[in-house]
């Protein structure tokens, strides 16, 4: 099972401690290897492979869809966006809808209220990633929750992320969201469950 590179630290300190107190007391070090199942649970990584084909929009996390709404944001002019809500057993591993050039990299300090509430996407602590596209811009937003303590984005501005690519995660379950251009013809609903890099959430029909 592949796992994500930003959980390898924790996961050998916690191995570390499980090999040191099993010369001291079996009872520790079975609680340690315990937490330590569970990390590696939790920064599970698995390949994921779709028809990547122009046009399509696929999700870039694993969740339920809680929101679908109109906006407007200086990167991508007016738009569609789609909160996906993470809880802490969803797989956290972020991957982008399609493929693009960075163009746009934003970091917001905010708050860390409930993540599947609409008014998160506006005072979260959040990380904005947009994609030039040939399609038009699309933007995803990476924001904290009550228990996300951390935000990775692991790209840079002028990379080109293909479809499905890994581009980050959000640390202990959250929520992203995804701006797609107007006339994006939608292919879920609220309420729905999502895979990153699997669902496809619309396509260009155009």
């Amino acid at each position: 099972m592949r796992i994500a590179k930003d959980g390898l630290p924790t996961i050998i300190f916690l191995l570390l401690c499980c090999g040191a107190f099993a010369f001291i007391s079996w009872i520790p070090a079975l609680i340690i290897f315990a937490l330590a199942l569970l990390v590696i649970w939790f920064f599970r990584d698995p390949e994921r492979k779709a028809d990547y084909q122009d046009g399509k929009f696929f999700s870039p996390a694993d969740g339920e869809v809680v929101e679908i709404s109109e906006c407007t944001h200086p990167f991508t002019g007016k738009a569609v966006k789609i909160g996906i809500f993470m809880n802490i057993f969803s797989v956290h591993v972020n991957r982008a809808p399609c493929t693009g050039r960075v163009d746009y990299i934003e970091y917001v300090p905010g708050k860390k209220i409930a993540a599947f509430a609409p008014k998160a996407s506006e005072i979260n602590e959040r990380n904005f990633v947009g994609l030039t596209t040939q399609w038009g811009a699309v933007m995803m937003t990476q924001i904290a929750g009550l228990v996300a303590r951390r935000i990775v984005c692991d790209v840079k501005r002028g990379e080109v992320l293909e479809a499905g690519s890994r581009y980050g995660m959000i640390k202990l379950g959250s929520r992203v969201d995804l701006y797609l251009p107007c006339g994006t013809v939608l292919k879920i609903k609220k309420g729905e469950k999502v895979k990153a890099g699997l669902t496809c959430i619309g396509v260009i029909t155009d």
